[in-house]
């Protein structure tokens, strides 16, 4: 009786415009290098926005504590470096993936899975919210720590200090990142 009112549609395959003809392996999906394409992305962004965030907030830092001690200026240039390091974790993995994703064969095909896709974009996503999360904490500690350091210069090592383990996140998702890029499956393979 439902059929009545609503006859049945074509099936979602005919509708995209799949035909019998040709097969689809819906392990290697067409769409599969969106996903890889997407970790490149990611990763790069999200890794540049924490550089940019812990460079603009530790640069103010140096310029505030600069107009009274100028001659700690290089001593203090050191949370801005550091920042920068991150957009080149974030760039590492982007060109990795870059690579790594396939062009289809000439009949249409891919060879690209889509477990691979899933492994790159979950390598950009390590890669990229560690740099992130990275770039954040060397701005904040960068910013107060050079201010602090030009009124106590004690402070110095144990800014330095908290600055590598602050770095060290980034570098956390750049190990993952990489061991997650080397997680491939090609289709039509062993």
């Amino acid at each position: 009786q439902c059929h009545r009112l609503h006859p049945p549609k074509a099936t979602k395959r005919r509708q995209r415009g799949f035909s019998d003809a040709m097969p689809f392996d819906e392990l290697c999906p067409p769409t599969a290098p969106f996903f890889g394409f997407m970790g490149a992305a990611v990763a790069l962004i999200f890794a540049n926005l924490g550089a940019a965030y812990g460079t603009a907030k530790s640069g103010v830092g140096v310029s505030s504590m600069g107009v009274m001690k100028p001659d700690l200026i290089m001593k203090s240039i050191i949370p801005v470096v550091m920042a920068g390091v991150l957009g080149i974790y974030g760039l590492i993995i982007a060109v990795i993936i870059a690579n790594g994703v396939t062009t289809p064969t000439t009949d249409g095909k891919t060879k690209y899975s889509s477990f691979t896709g899933f492994a790159h974009l979950a390598a950009g996503l390590a890669c990229g919210l560690s740099g992130l999360a990275a770039g954040i904490a060397i701005g904040i500690v960068g910013d107060a720590g050079v201010r602090a350091n030009a009124q106590q210069a004690k402070l110095y090592v144990g800014m330095v200090l908290i600055l590598i383990f602050a770095e060290a996140l980034g570098l956390y998702g750049l190990i993952v990142g990489l061991i997650l890029t080397s997680k491939t499956h090609t289709c039509g393979g062993a």
